[in-house]
C-alpha cells in the first residue's frame, strides 16, 4: 500500500508541474553541417573558460547553460515570474543549431534564475554580457536595470541594488534585432542569406558569455597598456572609479615565475613600468609578459587583477623606397586569410574554446602570419588565442550594410559609439596591428573625420581607413585595394600598399557542403592539386610585388568555405582541402624570403611585342609537338584578344571561341637546377593548356586581371631542353565576355631565408 501511494503522489506531482519543464527536452538541433566540436558541447558546462583573460579575478559565477526562451512580440509585457514554454543554450545565437532553437526571430525573451555564492556578501555584484545582438533590456527580480544597443561590443550592471536576500533571483533579457530593417552595424547578417552578395545567416540574441563577479566598492574597472619597446617600458593606465585620494596603483610584471619589474603609480593617470632585457612578441615568437595589479590603501589590498601584455611596436617606415608596415623596427610582410569568424553549427559562436583555438592553430601551421578579421569582433578570448599562438590581426569595423542600394540609411551614431568600444575594448592585445574601418564603400562615410577619431583613441596602431580604398585624399596609414582572383598591388604616395583581397579559388568537397552542388565562388577548381598549383601562382605574383613594387601585405580568400560559398582552404565544418605541407612552404618563401633577380626566358608582350604563329581553325591532333609544322598559320604580335586591357594592350584581334598559338625558343646558360626557378608568366581569359616540348605543362580556368606567375608543373620541367630548341604550344578558350592571351617565362632567383 505505501508503495502504490508513493507511486500515486510521484504521478500527481508530474502531472502538476509547470508545462515549460516537461514541454520539451533541450537538444541540439542538426544543421546541414557540424563540426567535430559540437559534440563535445556539454550544456552543464558551457564555455566554461574564464571569457575576459586580459582582465582575471579569481572569483566568477558563469551563467552559460541552458535558459528558458520565448518568442516575443512588441508591446508584450515583461514575464515576470512567468516560466517560459522552451529552452535555449547561451551564448549560442537563436538561429544556431547549438542553441536548440534554430530559428529566426526579431524579438525574443531569455529567463533563468539564479543564486549568489556564499562568501560575496560586502560586496557589489556585477552582471557581464560578453556580447548581445542587438538591443537588450535586463531585468533582474521585477525592475529594468539598464538598455544596450550594440552587436558587438562587451557591457555590464551592477545589480547589487536589485537582490533580494539570499535566495534565487530572477534574471530577464529582452532582445530586439531589427537586422538590415535599421542601419547599424551587422557584418555579414541579412534575411534571408543573399547567395550571390555572399552575405550569410543572421544571428540574434545572446552569443558570448553571460557571467557574475563580486567586486570591492573601490575596485579596478579597465586597464589600458601600451608598450614602448624602444624607451623598453610599459605605459599603464588604471581605470577606477569613485576613486579614494588615499588608494595607490602597486603593478609587478612577471616572465613566468621571476619579477621582472615592480612599480607604483596613480589610478586614472599613466605611469611607466621599466621593463629590462625586452623579450619582443612576434608571430614566430609570441611571448607574453604576466602582471598583477593592486589597488592599495596602507597595508590593504582592496582590488586585484591579473593580465598579459606583449612587449611590440607596429610603424610605417622606408624601406628600399617604399612606406612598409614594420613590426619592432623591421619589416615583415603581412599575410593571411580573410576568416569571416562563422560555423556552421554555432553561427557566430564557436561551439567550444578549442575549436575557438584550432582556427588559428591551423593557420599557423599553414605558415600564414596574420589574419584579417572580417566585418566581425570577436569574443576576448579569441584575441587571447591571437597573442597566445602569435598572429598578427587586421581587426574590421562591422559593416552598416550590405551591397544593396536600398539598404536603410547608416545609424552613424550606432556605427561611431561600436567604433570606439571596438577599439577600447581590444586595444591591449598585441596581435592586433591594424584597425580596418570599412569594407568595400558597405555604409562608407566621414572617412577623414573617423580616421582621425581611431587615431587619437590608438596612436600606437595602424589605420587601414577602407579596405578596397577608392578615397583619393589617402588618409591613415595603409592603402588598400582588392582584386579577384589574382591578387594586385596598388600605388599611393606615403602609405603601406596591400592586397586586402584577392584570391577566392572554389572547389566542392562531397559530403561537406552546406548547399550541395550550389557553391559559389570566383573561380573553380576540381581538385586539391588544382587548387594548391593555382595558389602557387597568386603567391609567386605577390612575391614579384614584395620584392619589386613595395607591396607590405595581402589577404587571401579565404580562410573556410561559409554557408554558400566554398572558397576556403578549408571546408566549413573545417576538413582542409589542400596539400598542408606544400601551402606552408609557399607562405614561408612569400613571408621570409625576396626575389633578387628576375630574367625573361621567353618574354610576353608586356613591355614590347613578341611574335607567335597562331590560328583560330583547330588543327591536328598533333599540334602540339615539336615536329609539328606550323609554318601555314599566321604570323601576328601577342598580346592576342578583343578589347584594350589597360595592362597590355591586344596588338592581334581574336574574336573566335579558340585560338592556337606556337613558337619555337631556346633556354640560354640554364643549369638543371635552375628548372625550379621557371614560371610561366600568363594574362589569360579566359581558359588555357600550355604545351612544352609536346607535354602538356601548365592550365587554368578562368580569367586574370594581369600577368600572373604560374608554376610549371613537373612533367613540364622534364621536357625542357636545356641545350638545344623548345616547342611551346599554347591553346586558349573564350567563353564568356572579354578575352585575351599573351604568355611568357621567367626565371626567378630568391634570397635566403629572413629568419636564418
Amino acid at each position: 500500500m505505501t508503495k502504490v501511494l508513493i507511486k500515486t503522489a510521484w504521478l500527481l506531482l508530474v502531472l502538476c508541474l509547470p508545462v515549460f519543464s516537461i514541454a520539451q527536452e533541450w537538444s541540439p538541433k542538426k544543421a546541414p553541417l557540424m563540426t567535430q566540436w559540437a559534440s563535445d558541447l556539454n550544456p552543464e558546462k558551457t564555455l566554461p573558460e574564464y571569457p575576459r583573460p586580459q582582465m582575471v579575478r579569481s572569483e566568477w559565477l558563469n551563467l552559460n547553460g541552458l535558459w528558458e526562451f520565448e518568442v516575443g512580440e512588441q508591446g508584450d509585457r515583461v514575464p515576470f515570474g512567468t516560466p517560459m514554454s522552451k529552452q535555449i543554450l547561451v551564448p549560442f545565437p537563436v538561429e544556431s543549431a547549438l542553441s536548440g532553437v534554430m530559428e529566426q526571430h526579431e524579438r525574443v525573451w531569455y529567463r533563468r534564475m539564479f543564486s549568489i555564492p556564499k562568501g560575496w556578501e560586502g560586496q557589489q555584484l556585477v552582471l557581464h554580457f560578453g556580447a548581445v545582438d542587438w538591443e537588450s533590456e535586463i531585468y533582474v527580480n521585477g525592475k529594468s536595470i539598464g538598455i544596450h544597443r550594440g552587436g558587438y561590443d562587451p557591457f555590464s550592471y551592477d545589480i547589487t541594488q536589485y537582490l533580494q536576500g539570499s535566495g534565487e533571483q530572477e534574471l530577464i533579457v529582452r532582445v530586439y534585432d531589427p537586422s538590415q530593417k535599421m542601419g547599424q552595424p551587422r557584418g555579414k547578417q541579412e534575411i534571408p542569406p543573399h547567395e550571390i552578395l555572399i552575405m550569410y545567416t543572421p544571428i540574434t540574441g545572446i552569443w558570448q558569455t553571460v557571467w557574475l563577479e563580486p567586486v570591492p566598492v573601490t575596485n579596478i574597472k579597465g586597464l589600458k597598456m601600451v608598450p614602448d619597446i624602444d624607451n623598453k617600458f610599459l605605459k599603464l593606465t588604471v581605470e577606477v572609479p569613485g576613486l579614494d585620494k588615499d588608494v595607490v596603483v602597486k603593478a609587478t610584471v612577471m616572465d613566468g615565475k621571476s619579477i621582472v619589474s615592480k612599480s607604483e603609480g596613480k589610478a586614472n593617470a599613466d605611469f611607466h613600468i621599466p621593463i629590462p632585457n625586452v623579450k619582443l612578441w612576434s608571430p614566430n615568437d609570441p611571448f607574453l609578459y604576466d602582471i598583477k595589479v593592486e589597488l592599495k590603501k596602507g597595508k590593504f589590498t582592496l582590488d586585484e587583477v591579473s593580465s598579459y601584455f606583449g612587449m611590440r611596436k607596429i610603424s610605417l617606415g622606408e624601406v628600399d623606397g617604399y612606406q612598409k608596415i614594420l613590426l619592432n623596427n623591421e619589416f615583415v610582410f603581412n599575410y593571411g586569410f580573410l576568416d569571416q569568424g562563422y560555423w556552421p553549427d554555432g553561427l557566430y559562436t564557436a561551439p567550444t574554446d578549442e575549436a575557438l583555438k584550432a582556427d588559428i592553430e591551423i593557420q599557423k601551421a599553414l605558415g600564414y602570419n596574420m589574419v584579417r578579421k572580417h566585418i566581425k569582433v570577436e569574443p576576448q578570448r579569441w584575441y587571447y588565442w591571437a597573442d597566445k599562438l602569435g598572429i598578427l590581426v587586421w581587426q574590421d569595423m562591422p559593416s552598416s550594410n550590405s551591397y544593396i542600394s536600398n539598404d536603410p540609411p547608416i545609424e552613424k551614431a550606432a556605427f561611431e559609439q561600436e567604433l570606439v568600444n571596438m577599439v577600447n575594448t581590444h586595444m591591449n592585445s598585441p596581435s592586433i596591428v591594424s584597425w580596418v574601418i570599412f569594407n568595400e564603400m558597405q555604409g562608407q562615410y566621414d572617412t577623414k573625420r573617423l580616421t582621425r577619431l581611431v587615431a587619437e583613441l590608438d596612436p600606437s596602431r595602424l589605420i587601414n581607413p577602407a579596405s578596397d580604398n577608392i578615397d583619393k585624399d589617402y588618409v591613415g596609414h595603409i592603402f588598400d585595394k582588392h582584386s579577384y582572383p589574382g591578387p594586385i598591388n596598388p600605388s599611393a604616395p606615403n602609405m603601406a600598399l596591400v592586397c586586402g583581397e584577392f584570391g577566392s579559388i572554389g572547389l566542392n568537397v562531397k559530403n561537406h557542403e552546406w548547399m550541395e552542388n550550389k557553391g559559389v565562388s570566383g573561380v573553380m577548381v576540381n581538385s586539391a592539386q588544382e587548387l594548391t598549383k593555382t595558389y602557387e601562382g597568386f603567391v609567386n605574383q605577390l612575391l614579384d610585388f614584395k620584392s619589386n613594387q613595395g607591396m607590405s601585405g595581402a589577404v587571401f580568400t579565404q580562410l573556410t568555405d561559409v554557408e554558400q560559398e566554398v572558397n576556403g582552404f578549408l571546408t566549413y565544418d573545417r576538413i582542409l582541402k589542400i596539400d598542408a605541407v606544400k601551402v606552408k612552404q609557399l607562405n614561408e618563401k612569400l613571408i621570409y624570403q625576396t626575389i633578387i633577380s628576375t630574367s625573361e626566358i621567353l618574354p610576353n608582350s608586356k613591355k614590347k611585342q613578341q611574335t607567335w604563329h597562331y590560328t583560330f581553325l583547330k588543327p591536328k591532333q598533333d599540334w602540339t609537338n615539336p615536329s609539328f609544322n606550323h609554318e601555314s598559320w599566321k604570323v601576328g604580335s601577342a598580346g592576342f584578344g578583343f578589347g584594350q586591357p589597360k595592362e597590355a594592350p591586344s596588338r592581334t584581334v581574336w574574336n573566335t571561341d579558340d585560338i592556337w598559338m606556337r613558337k619555337k625558343f631556346v633556354l640560354g646558360n640554364l643549369s638543371e637546377n635552375d628548372k625550379d626557378n621557371l614560371f610561366f608568366t600568363v594574362f589569360n581569359d579566359e581558359d588555357y593548356e600550355i604545351y612544352i616540348n609536346g607535354v602538356l605543362a601548365g592550365s587554368a580556368k578562368g580569367f586574370t586581371k594581369d600577368y600572373e606567375f604560374v608554376p610549371i608543373n613537373e612533367d613540364g620541367k622534364k621536357a625542357l631542353i636545356l641545350n638545344g630548341e623548345n616547342c611551346i604550344a599554347v591553346h586558349c578558350h573564350q567563353n564568356v565576355g572579354g578575352q585575351f592571351i599573351d604568355v611568357g617565362i621567367i626565371k626567378m632567383v630568391y634570397s635566403g631565408d629572413s629568419r636564418k
